[in-house]
């Protein structure tokens, strides 16, 4: 069994603290790691063998053989025919980060070959997730009967039936959980058919790291075609910033493949080659080279914006133009809805804890109101599910009581798959996502209906999920240890995200010198340590929280240990170090 850090079993949020990865007593206890790194690396789940291609990941060590997934082979030739021939071609993208990071980088990659794709991305409001039957038939009526799905149509069985009827072949490339039954699409690669084989393994790949794979055997077959051999051949590795930003930004799990497309990607993106990225970097008054956490939280934000609050197909345009002016003032307009969408998500947030706190405590806080912006119920629903500790789904009505829904999961609990159950009993319109993410649309008078399947459906996966909760540290330090080189030597086990966790340290014992309220609840505290050193330190939206009563009430008279992330502050003449407060425990 795990043994305790500092004899914590019950801290100020009521959880354990344990040491992450290893350090379960009893189990290999004679193997000691020489360095920091190595010890991030093993915590997270790597292989002692492969330590060093998991200390700097290349797609080299992680790119499997495109061909090892179903219909990947039949979707890169029929690409390569419409190459060869010139042939009207349509990228057909969702509205959110990794659908247009999916679509421009098949775009930039066909434009490269020659081809002049177009780009359709649906408006959320109008027409809704995924693409519909009147979409495609209208493509289909403009000249183009080849498109390529991303980031959607593993659900699109109406749609995708009415198109073939109609003569226009469709390649779905897409991520979400599928069902038994397929779509009668030209082709379908995704690694989460149900019917996948070897590439089932990389079933955590965002849609556009599918994307990226798809382009590498379209190469391929074009290769063996000798298309180059009067030609250039487009760089592929070029386009990784663009699959960076997607995988971060569609919170995939940073193993395997992802992490070598993130690594990778972020060193193209500090050369900011693509204007509109560059760009989009500029607005976002980033002055130094992008980080993993920019990506989540400073550049995906501003894509996701277009499609939440203002025009769908603004991240498509910034990321596949070449004119400088015009990604200025693109990006500059993304920067202004980011703005106008965290309006709109504060009340819609402010309403959904609300109606979330009078229900009773079910494992799947379902909640539904009107006048919600459809746009940004997905962000409040993974704020509701982190401040709730289980899952999510937050539903807006419109005027005739048809529901449109986004969920968000915790660790351990599937939420994609109870959903498509969901759909399955006749309970919802439409459905689908991944483990920790779903949509879903749900008819006049459902919502009740849906909430009871989910609590009965879900209760024991949610129950199991939250017994096995404990905070997940990789160090102790004493106060003084917090320091810029401290930040900079965890790093280098990065990239961190989802599925690889930033590394969390604990400090103390520590007194609070001073304690206050800041921003949209944040609680910003400056401890002292029994070594004389002190620092800074911040418990975000904690304000109301029990944590951040504690830290608000401790006063100079009792002393904690403090566990969080810690980040580099660059805001003084001088980097110093912070540390982003998760939980706390009483020391005294």
């Amino acid at each position: 069994m795990r043994s305790p850090v500092l004899n914590i079993t019950r801290s100020i949020l009521g959880q354990p603290w344990h040491w992450r990865g290893g350090a379960v007593d009893g189990i290999d206890a004679d193997f000691v790691p020489d360095d920091l790194v190595a010890q991030l690396l093993l915590a997270r789940g790597c292989p002692r063998e492969a330590i060093e291609e998991h200390r700097s990941p290349t797609i080299r060590n992680f790119m499997p053989d495109p061909s090892i997934f179903r219909d990947m082979d039949a979707a890169a030739v029929r690409l390569a025919d419409a190459v060869e021939q010139g042939e009207p071609v349509t990228i057909f993208g969702d509205y959110d980060v990794d659908g247009a990071t999916s679509a421009a980088l098949l775009i930039r990659l066909l434009r490269d070959l020659g081809l002049r794709p177009a780009a359709y991305i649906p408006d959320r409001l109008m027409e809704g997730y995924g693409p519909s039957g009147e979409a495609l038939l209208k493509i289909g009526e403009s000249g183009t009967k080849l498109i390529v799905t991303v980031d959607c149509g593993a659900q699109a069985f109406e749609a995708l039936a009415l198109a073939r009827s109609a003569g226009i072949e469709v390649i779905v490339v897409d991520h979400h959980k599928c069902a038994a039954d397929l779509p009668s699409a030209f082709a379908l690669v995704n690694p989460n058919r149900l019917d996948e084989g070897e590439g089932a393994a990389h079933g955590h790949l965002a849609a556009v790291g599918v994307a990226f794979l798809l382009g590498a055997a379209l190469l391929r077959v074009l290769r063996g075609r000798g298309w180059f051999a009067t030609r250039p051949e487009p760089k592929l590795m070029e386009l990784l910033d663009i699959v960076a930003l997607g995988t971060v930004a569609d919170v995939a799990a940073l193993r395997g493949l992802n992490r070598a497309f993130v690594a990778q990607g972020l060193k193209i993106m500090a050369g900011r080659r693509n204007v509109g990225l560059a760009a989009l970097i500029e607005a976002s008054r980033l002055d130094r080279a992008p980080t993993c956490t920019d990506l989540g939280f400073a550049l995906g934000p501003r894509i996701n914006a277009g499609g939440r609050v203002g025009k769908s197909d603004l991240g498509v345009r910034l990321l596949t133009t070449e004119d400088r002016d015009e990604a200025r003032i693109i990006a500059a307009e993304l920067d202004r809805l980011n703005e106008e969408r965290r309006a709109i998500e504060k009340n819609v947030q402010d309403e959904a804890e609300a109606a979330a706190l009078s229900q009773d405590n079910r494992a799947v806080a379902v909640v539904a109101g009107g006048g919600w912006h459809p746009g940004v119920i997905g962000i409040v629903a993974g704020r509701l599910k982190e401040k709730l500790g289980r899952p999510a789904i937050v539903i807006a009505l419109d005027k005739d009581g048809i529901g449109k829904g986004s969920g968000r999961s915790i660790g351990g609990v599937d939420l994609g798959a109870a959903v498509l159950s969901a759909k399955d009993m006749g309970l919802l319109v439409a459905g689908g996502g991944h483990a920790m993410a779903a949509g879903l649309t749900v008819g006049p008078g459902g919502v009740d209906a849906l909430a009871d399947y989910l609590d009965s459906r879900l209760a024991n996966d949610v129950a199991a999920a939250r017994d096995d909760r404990a905070l997940l540290l990789d160090a102790v330090v004493a106060p003084g240890g917090v320091t810029p080189s401290l930040v900079e030597a965890l790093e280098v086990g990065g990239p961190y995200g989802a599925g690889w966790p930033a590394p969390r340290i604990a400090a103390g014992a520590v007194r609070i010198v001073k304690a206050d309220v800041v921003g949209q609840g944040h609680v910003r505290t400056i401890v002292s340590g029994r070594d004389g050193r002190s620092i800074k330190s911040i418990a975000f939206r904690a304000a109301d929280t029990p944590l951040g009563q504690a830290l608000l009430g401790a006063g100079r008279d009792r002393t904690l240990w403090i566990a969080g992330r810690p980040k580099i502050d660059d805001w003084g003449s001088r980097p110093a170090a912070e540390l982003h407060i998760e939980d706390a425990a009483w020391a005294d």
